[in-house]
């Protein structure tokens, strides 16, 4: 049974930074292409960032771009996101996801 499991969301300041981790579970992990989506309140999923099965390729909205950094341990089977200068904009729950399974998300709610 495939298991993404988030952590790591919580309040923040505008400006501020956080690291959301997914460790994931039954499947072959480094074989997989992962991805963080998130969804704002009211608003559809919106694609956040992917790293490739290997970890040397990464992308980015443009939305995220040069704020976020997604990274991958295939050892320890673990996908993160490295967020910086949050904005408002960014709040959103969060999910780790392959093509077919996504995780339970964690909230992320950037206020003063």
């Amino acid at each position: 049974e495939v298991q993404l499991v988030e952590s790591g969301g919580g309040l923040v300041q505008p400006g501020g930074s956080l690291r959301l981790s997914c460790a994931a579970s039954g499947f072959t992990f480094r074989n997989y292409d992962m991805v963080w989506v998130r969804q704002a309140p009211g608003k559809g999923p919106e694609w956040v960032a992917t790293v490739v099965s290997d970890g040397d390729t990464t992308y980015y909205a443009d939305s995220v771009k040069d704020r976020f950094v997604i990274s991958r341990d295939n050892v320890k089977n673990m996908v993160s996101l490295q967020m910086t200068s949050l904005k408002p904009d960014d709040t959103a729950v969060y999910y780790c996801a392959t093509l077919t399974d996504w995780g339970q998300g964690t909230q992320v709610i950037v206020s003063s």
